[in-house]
């Protein structure tokens, strides 16, 4: 549900800016975010650096797309 919510706001922010092709756009968004949160996950024991898999990651990671996912990497180094 989350993930639906993130592609449909993506997609009304696309649809607002004027972008021809607003869900394709939305969609690759999500599915790149979502791709690089299970990279950072699946590299995490090699590497030693992880995020968890909640809901607020998962959101942000959809809605943001990748530089979501570099934000919460970056907060991860900060606050622990």
């Amino acid at each position: 549900m989350i993930i639906v919510a993130a592609f449909l706001l993506c997609a009304a922010l696309l649809a607002a800016g004027k972008n021809p092709r607003p869900f394709a756009a939305a969609a690759g968004s999500v599915v790149a975010g979502l791709a690089a949160l299970l990279a950072v996950s699946l590299t995490g024991s090699f590497t030693g650096v992880s995020l968890p898999i909640c809901p607020v990651t998962v959101g942000a990671s959809a809605f943001l797309g990748i530089p979501g996912v570099t934000t919460l990497l970056l907060l991860n180094l900060i606050f622990l």
